[in-house]
């Protein structure tokens, strides 16, 4: 597979001129512990294989896809014999896509699709990977347009699966699912918007028209996570990009990421990515040392 690793920061040789790479790899290969800018899909074809991301490990079987946020860091392993598809790709495109909220939860978090996690799209999104791969090595006219049309739909699936399956605000009458819904999403946008402001807890509920308490339970359930750390992990987010420039200072990051604080930023930082900023910041200046 066409990548540069050097350190555990990976450059990927995206096919050309693209921001969509594709490898169907069937190598006795193991990927030692790296990260990326891209968003990356594994789906094993034939055998099992194993992936750790953050000291998390996930055994794929056949057809299982695991989706990789962009800068987690992961390892990948595999047996004697199999085949596997690894695709990468940009996925800042789909994040400046307008009404794209829970889009946005999806990308920032893994999500394995087994038919155990989502029966109810498991066999659709094994099909869209299928569809991903043919465009791929076809490269008929529009390919490139017609691969991010399939990555959007298979979002769009878990999207819409974790919204549809029932238990999304399971104490909330039927007639409101929808008012909570939209509403939710209007708040996940307020905070992708102004991440870098002042945004409490007390605040946020207030706009939304709850008590705090109530509101923390309600994100909770829409979207998967807590306020705090949805909010961190967006700052965080915005930090791995601005690490990335040689002359912008730690301290500057941290306060263009909304930290207030760069103790507080080093602390959250460490927590999500296992390891500092600076030492992040190093991944990447030992990898692009000429």
């Amino acid at each position: 597979m066409p990548i540069q690793l050097n350190g555990v920061f990976e450059k990927v040789g995206y096919s050309n001129s693209t921001s969509l790479l594709l490898h169907i790899n069937n190598e006795c290969e193991n990927y030692p512990i790296h990260w990326h800018t891209a968003t990356e899909i594994i789906m094993p074809l034939e055998n099992t294989y194993s992936v750790t991301l953050n000291k998390v490990n996930y055994s794929l079987n056949e057809g299982d896809i695991l989706i990789i946020p962009p800068g987690e860091l992961h390892e990948l392993y595999a047996p004697k014999s199999g085949t596997r598809i690894i695709f990468l790709f940009d996925s800042s495109i789909l994040r400046d896509l307008s009404s794209s909220q829970g889009i946005l939860t999806i990308l920032n978090q893994a999500h394995l699709i087994t038919k155990d996690t989502c029966p109810e799209i498991y066999e659709q999104e094994q099909n869209l990977m299928s569809e991903i791969k043919d465009e791929y090595l076809n490269s008929a006219p529009l390919w490139e347009t017609s691969i991010y049309a399939k990555i959007l739909e298979m979002f769009v699936l878990i999207g819409r699966n974790h919204i549809d399956s029932g238990t999304l605000f399971p104490d909330v009458r039927a007639v409101k699912q929808k008012e909570y819904i939209e509403k939710f999403n209007k708040i996940i946008d307020y905070i992708d918007c102004n991440y870098t402001e002042d945004i409490t807890l007390d605040k946020i509920a207030a706009m939304a028209g709850f008590s705090k308490f109530h509101f923390s339970r309600l994100f909770k359930q829409f979207a998967d996570t807590s306020f705090y750390d949805y909010l961190n992990l967006r700052r965080i987010k915005s930090a791995e990009t601005l690490l990335l420039d040689p002359n912008l200072a730690i301290t500057e990051v941290a306060l263009q990421s909304g930290f207030s604080s760069i103790s507080t930023f080093n602390r959250v930082f460490k927590s999500l990515k296992k390891c500092t900023p600076t030492e992040f910041k190093d991944m990447y200046r030992l990898k692009n040392r000429s």
